[in-house]
Parts: C-alpha cells; structure tokens; sequence
C-alpha cells in the first residue's frame, strides 16, 4: 500500500475538510505538549503525517455515537 505523507499545513486541512476544525499550529502544539496524532519526521525537522494516522487520531478523540444527553 502506497503512503501519502502530508506536511502539518496539509494535515490540518485534511482533518478541517473532516469537520474537526484543526490549525497548523494546534498540530505543532499537540506535538510538544501530548496528544498529537502520530507522525514522522523527515530529514532532522520537516514533521509529516500519514492520512491513516489522522483519521485514526480523529475516531480516537470522538465520543461514542448518543441518542441523547442523558447518556
């Protein structure tokens, strides 16, 4: 299986375009405070992130789906 690797801008977009609105930088944040979706890091700084890695750190951060608030 061939691997598309986004850069952070790309992978922000990526994750808004799902409906989870997401900044560059809350990316670069998460990376330095925990939390962040896995990534990789190319050469000594360039940061990339798979597609697969991002759609799993979004399911990861959803709650079950609810029929109601009382639940």
């Amino acid at each position: 299986m061939e691997s598309r690797y986004l850069n952070r801008k790309e992978a922000a977009t990526h994750i808004s375009a799902r409906g989870i609105p997401c900044a560059a930088s809350t990316l670069a944040k998460y990376a330095t405070i925990g939390g962040s979706p896995r990534y990789r890091v190319f050469g000594s700084r360039r940061v990339v992130y798979t597609v697969a890695d991002l759609d799993a750190w979004i399911e990861a951060r959803l709650s079950d789906p609810k029929s109601n608030t009382a639940a």
